[in-house]
């Protein structure tokens, strides 16, 4: 089975005033289709950088990346979005859930821009929308505004989002960083439940509590990766 994604010896350097902020360097690893990895270092080890890289966010300075066997290193970026919105789904700490809208309509969004169904798929985008809210169980709260659910609900829909598109890659960014602890352990139980059913995911945290739920550790710091951990 080809690997879902690939680096190589990726490296982003930003210029500031004579000198050069090396913020990722030569950064080399692969993730199998159905993975549970954690990137974890604290801030300013190039895990944020990393991930807006692996989320096509960005383009690298040096180096390749390949996601599901494409080289989607050096695109433009309509042609970044392009690949966002059709192989990966975002999850972000502050949910990013437009207030206006019910959640059946915040996951929805994805498809909007969506140019085709992956796999010839016929159904509407509501009822792929309202698949996924089950999916994550909020199969009665489609028409719910996110001012009417709890911040773990909110992640909930957040997470339906993601999934709606079918993608290749879920990028979860502090996923658990605005929910107390009981509800963030909620959401990791999720996200594991996800991962047991096949979907590949990426988790980056500073915190070594979230991490140990992943079945692998890449540790970063000064933007390079210093350990992989394998857990259970």
């Amino acid at each position: 089975m080809n690997p879902v994604i690939e680096v190589d010896t990726l490296s982003k350097e930003y210029p500031m005033g004579e000198e050069v902020v090396y913020a990722l360097r030569s950064v080399s690893f692969q993730v199998p289709t159905g993975a549970f990895m954690a990137l974890m270092g604290p801030s300013g080890s190039g895990k944020s950088t990393l991930m807006h890289l692996l989320g096509c966010l960005d383009s690298p300075t040096n180096g390749r990346y390949r996601l599901n066997g494409r080289d989607v290193s050096h695109l433009s970026r309509p042609a970044r979005a392009e690949v966002r919105n059709q192989n990966i789904g975002f999850v972000f700490q502050s949910f990013n859930l437009l207030p206006r809208m019910s959640t059946l309509d915040n996951v929805m969004l994805p498809l909007l821009y969506r140019n085709q169904r992956r796999n010839g798929e016929k159904r509407s985008d509501k009822d792929l929308a309202a698949m996924a809210l089950a999916q994550v169980g909020l199969a009665e709260r489609l028409d719910h505004k996110p001012t009417e659910l709890s911040g773990g609900q909110r992640q909930r829909v957040a997470i339906a989002r993601a999934l709606v598109t079918n993608p290749a890659l879920i990028l979860a960014d502090e996923p658990t960083g605005n929910l107390d602890s009981r509800t963030g352990a909620d959401i990791l139980e999720l996200l594991t439940a996800l991962h047991e059913n096949g979907r590949t995911i990426i988790l980056v945290t500073h915190d070594a509590h979230v991490a140990a739920q992943a079945r692998q550790v890449l540790h970063m710091h000064d933007g390079e990766i210093i350990k992989t951990q394998e857990n259970r």
